[in-house]
């Protein structure tokens, strides 16, 4: 494969899936943020250079915020600027990086929209969360003698086999990667294996490892806005599927049996799953509300939907049990170690190849279990909010293992200092 085929690739996968986009703002209200993407109505370029940070949604800019408060530390004077891909990862970085990041849309990976989008950043360097490879933008910034650093960097079982592909065109791409910081000697194999020079590559561990920064009184403040009384047991299911939430709510129904009033709070994945999971709650004959709808009192038994983006991780400081969804289904599962850092005992399914270390970390740790369908979930989940003392242990088995392997961001740190030369520019 070669840049021209790529670009003219890409230009015809954006056309074709157009329509889709338009379906999904006309009938769900998803934002197309379009001459965002294409790089136009930007504005004029920045007084001085920036720092940019890529996260291409919310999981990646929940990850990023201990970089770029890392960042902020260190170099106080350079403006920040955090990309996403999606509107609801805008969300949270205007959110929780208010005063420390602007916003900006990521391009479009074209050669017109990666000019423009630069050329209104006028970026320092470029720092990727998690593996995001965008040819025409790493090989422009290396026309520019930006450079450019992948953070966090994973290579999950799908990828590998697809970028093996195209290894030679693979080989040319991470040559104008001038750093890359991977979770793990696997993922740091793999990418040498794909073509990156071996003295780019560094194992430094997973950011997502560090312990959360917790205000004083968060879990008082999350009973209050949810209405919960004091003592009420909860447990949360988050970031869950669909396929995955009949089995949620057939484990909720066991696990009331011996505690009558244990409250779920069920988070799907994606905001517009919503209305659907309100439909298979009422179905079940339970109250069921939105979190953005709670006004300090929740009705008996309901069940909390939660619909905002950027609270999950913060709320399960409240839970007795938390399950981590995309397990039961074949989807690669999603972020355990949240839960583990609050001390809190862990339940997902078998199908975690996406986070292969940390699932094996907070199982072999003591601190998760591993379910198989809706009848196990129910059985776990009623054996731990039966038993306090059981969840306790558990809950701080997984905060051990977690905590026990932070420092991948002080060494992410370290190499953004040496190679990336924040110092060199003006106004740092």
């Amino acid at each position: 494969m070669s840049y021209p085929i790529y670009t003219a690739a890409l230009a015809a996968l954006a056309g074709l899936y157009a329509p889709v986009a338009v379906a999904r703002r006309v009938t769900r209200g998803i934002p197309l943020n379009l001459l965002s993407r294409l790089g136009y109505g930007l504005g004029a370029p920045p007084a001085s250079r920036q720092g940019w940070i890529h996260a291409v949604s919310v999981g990646e800019a929940i990850a990023a915020a201990p970089l770029v408060e890392g960042l902020r530390r260190m170099y106080p004077d350079l403006p920040l600027v955090v990309s996403t891909v999606t509107d609801t990862g805008a969300r949270v970085v205007r959110e929780r990086f208010a005063g420390l990041a602007t916003h900006r849309f990521f391009p479009l990976d074209l050669p017109g929209a990666v000019r423009r989008a630069t050329r209104a950043i006028d970026p320092a360097f470029l720092i990727c969360v998690e593996t995001e490879l965008w040819p025409n933008m790493l090989a422009h910034l290396a026309g520019r003698s930006i450079p450019v650093m992948i953070a966090n960097g994973r290579i999950s079982d799908r990828s590998f086999g697809r970028y093996r592909l195209v290894r030679g065109f693979m080989r040319k791409v991470l040559d104008d990667v001038d750093v890359l910081a991977m979770q793990s000697n696997e993922d740091a194999r793999r990418i040498i294996a794909l073509g990156a020079a071996p003295e780019r590559v560094f194992v430094t561990g997973n950011v997502k490892h560090e312990p959360a920064a917790e205000l004083p009184g968060v879990a008082d403040l999350w009973h209050r806005l949810l209405g919960l009384t004091q003592g009420q047991r909860v447990w949360i299911a988050g970031s869950t599927h669909r396929g995955e939430d009949e089995a949620v709510l057939e484990a909720h129904s066991q696990a009331r049996r011996a505690t009558p009033g244990l409250t779920l709070v069920l988070a799907p994945r994606h905001p517009e799953r919503v209305s659907d999971v309100l439909a298979l709650v009422t179905a079940r004959g339970w109250p069921v509300v939105r979190r953005s709808e709670l006004t300090g009192s929740l009705p008996r038994d309901a069940v909390i939907v939660l619909d905002t983006v950027g609270e999950l991780a913060q709320l399960y400081a409240i839970a007795d049990v938390v399950f981590v969804g995309g397990s039961l289904v074949p989807t690669g599962g999603h972020n355990m170690l949240e839960p583990a850092l609050r001390g809190r005992p862990v339940l997902f399914g078998p199908h975690t190849h996406n986070f292969r270390e940390a699932a094996a970390l907070v199982v072999q740790g003591g601190g998760a279990l591993v379910v198989r369908d809706a009848a196990e979930l129910g059985a776990e989940l009623e054996r731990l909010v039966s038993d306090p003392d059981l969840a306790a242990k558990m809950g701080r088995a997984a905060y051990e293992a977690v905590a026990s392997r932070n420092g991948a961001v002080r060494e992410t740190l370290d190499l953004v200092a040496r190679f990336l030369r924040p110092t060199d520019q003006p106004g740092s």
